[in-house]
């Protein structure tokens, strides 16, 4: 049976000897021993786990969230810097917008090459020194250096089940028989202004049609797998759409996405 317990009442004061103080209940183990402070962990042993928190941190949101490329070519001048000679642009590149929508013209996007534009590239080749091979691979993540997978960055011209093709009287690359309308155009000195012709082209369905904005020095979905369908991207190779340049910071800025299509 469990003891009821009950208040102390008027009958049940505590005995103070008559002088109005009690006494005091006798500690267990003695005399009080203060406790003492917990001893702060060194800085220098909290480096390592802080370290790895912000790796795995970084990990994380550059997997599945956004990441940072660097841009290791001329191709996309004057949207996206990669010119001999200049500092390369590093884009943040949006992973997420793609899970809940398709890519349209107009996109620059970053997408893994499918083999037809892969098949004829020399094999990368693995730094010896494991430090440096790590070092690349953090570097990459940061988008302080090139990534060592087979990555491109292209801008959207055509999607599945358009008809592509170059040129018009004026130039003018077609999609489904109408010129597109491109003000994002580089034409480099000392090269032709004058667009190779190709095509016509039906792209696949689940594929796109990429070309570079510096469109006579582009290796793109007109020349990739010797051009034709082979050249065309499948949407499931995409990473990513180019949200903002972040560095230089001279160069800070959003991404153009102007969809050459639009009536």
């Amino acid at each position: 049976m469990v003891k009821p317990v009950h208040a102390s009442g008027p009958d049940e004061m505590p005995d103070d000897g008559g002088d109005g103080r009690t006494e005091e209940p006798r500690r267990r183990g003695g005399a009080h021993r203060k406790r003492k402070p917990p001893k702060q962990r060194s800085f220098w042993k909290e480096l390592p786990i802080l370290i790895l928190v912000a790796l795995l941190l970084t990990f994380t949101i550059q997997h599945f969230v956004a990441r940072v490329y660097m841009i290791p070519s001329g191709s996309m001048q004057a949207t996206l810097h990669g010119c001999p000679g200049c500092t390369p642009d590093r884009v943040l590149v949006d992973k997420v917008v793609y899970n809940f929508n398709e890519p349209e013209p107009g996109d620059v996007v970053v997408f893994h090459g499918p083999p037809a534009w892969t098949e004829t590239d020399a094999p990368v080749t693995e730094p010896a020194n494991p430090v440096a091979g790590f070092l690349q691979q953090v570097g990459s993540l940061i988008g302080m250096a090139p990534p060592d997978e087979s990555d491109f960055v292209k801008r959207v011209v055509a999607t599945g089940g358009q008809t592509v093709e170059c040129c018009d009287d004026q130039n003018r690359v077609m999609v489904d028989g109408k010129p597109l309308d491109e003000p994002y155009l580089h034409w480099e000195q000392g090269r032709e202004s004058e667009q190779r012709s190709f095509g016509p082209v039906e792209v696949p369905e689940d594929t796109l049609w990429m070309m570079g904005d510096n469109r006579n020095n582009s290796s793109d979905s007109r020349i990739q797998g010797t051009g034709g369908e082979r050249g065309s991207v499948p949407v499931e190779n995409v990473v990513g759409k180019a949200r903002f340049i972040v560095l230089p910071p001279g160069r800070w800025g959003a991404v153009s996405d102007y969809n050459p299509q639009r009536e």
